[in-house]
């Protein structure tokens, strides 16, 4: 028995059609899939699949009546998982090239940090700071605070460099050469131990504002905090309080509750806060597009899609 062809729905703002219709076209003809319709726009009651980014301008799923998942560009789902127009399966978000890219600005800051570079880059004033080597990384802390994908390849890698890695998440994980921990109290010990925190935990009701004036003031006098996660999650009131004591000796932040951060926010003119305009890592579209059409292919196949979002969870 012939099947139909499948009608995918690219729904996105329109700069990244550009980007991504010739890569999206090539993976479904590599996955066999030549005869698929991609379109920008199609009668919602003919499409099968949506590939999707929230800030597309498309919120009622209501309509598309023969949908059979919805493929979100993005790895954060937050924007979408309360949607209750949305009743078929969604797929966050899992690239390679992303996760490749979040190890690599992940792994350069806390270097930056535990070698102190901050200080000679900036020092150079004729004075030879002579004693300021760092111990070495297996005598330095970190904490990740977050063990999905990104999370649990952070930190595997800040481990194989001999870092002290602590990893937390709300439900229980083991990862080999990572001491990790779980709930409310593994939480808390972590974060006791935590030399520099790193956040990659989604944006969720549990998660806001993980760090805060509490949780801020049980990190070791002068940690780092590092944050390519989520803006919510941190209590940015508490930071700046925080960083005017010493009790954070710098924060270094990737994402923030309104983006762009606006030009008087206090973060832009606070010596000790690092700001970096949500680059941490990109969706690369030749990697994510084999991603989407591995999950159409699956999809037509009756096999079960990839990086399903739990929808109670959040993520």
């Amino acid at each position: 028995m012939t099947r139909d062809a499948p009608v995918i729905l690219f729904a996105a703002k329109s700069e990244r059609w550009t980007q991504y219709e010739t890569p999206l076209r090539e993976a479904l003809s590599e996955v066999g899939l030549d005869d698929a319709t991609l379109t920008t726009e199609a009668p919602a009651e003919e499409v099968d699949y949506v590939v999707y980014a929230p800030n597309s301008g498309l919120s009622d799923f209501t309509p598309f009546t023969r949908l059979k998942a919805v493929l979100n560009l993005w790895a954060g789902v937050e924007d979408v998982t309360g949607n209750t127009t949305l009743k078929v399966p969604l797929a966050r978000m899992v690239d390679h090239g992303l996760t490749e890219g979040m190890v690599e600005w992940v792994t350069g800051h806390v270097l930056r940090h535990h070698l102190g570079i901050d200080t000679h880059i900036h020092g150079q004033d004729g004075v030879w700071r002579n004693g300021s080597a760092p111990p070495l990384a297996r005598d330095r802390t970190v904490a990740m605070l977050g063990l999905g994908v990104l999370g649990t390849a952070c930190a595997r890698t800040l481990a194989g460099l001999n870092f002290r890695v602590l990893g937390w998440s709300r439900t229980r994980k083991e990862i080999d050469g990572v001491e990790t921990a779980h709930g409310d109290e593994g939480l808390d010990a972590v974060l006791s131990r935590a030399e520099i925190v790193v956040l990659l935990l989604p944006d969720t009701p549990a998660t806001g504002n993980v760090l805060n004036a509490r949780t801020l003031a049980l990190l070791p006098r002068g940690a780092v905090v590092i944050n390519p996660g989520r803006g919510p999650l941190i209590d940015d009131d508490a930071l700046l309080a925080a960083l005017g004591t010493g009790q954070v000796a710098h924060a270094t932040l990737d994402v923030f509750r309104t983006e762009p951060l606006p030009p008087g926010h206090p973060y832009w003119a606070h010596p000790n806060v690092t700001v970096t305009p949500h680059i941490a890592s990109e969706t690369r579209p030749k990697s994510a597009a084999r991603v989407i059409a591995e999950n159409i292919r699956r999809g037509e196949a009756g096999e079960p899609f990839l990086h399903l979002v739990d929808r109670d969870a959040g993520y």
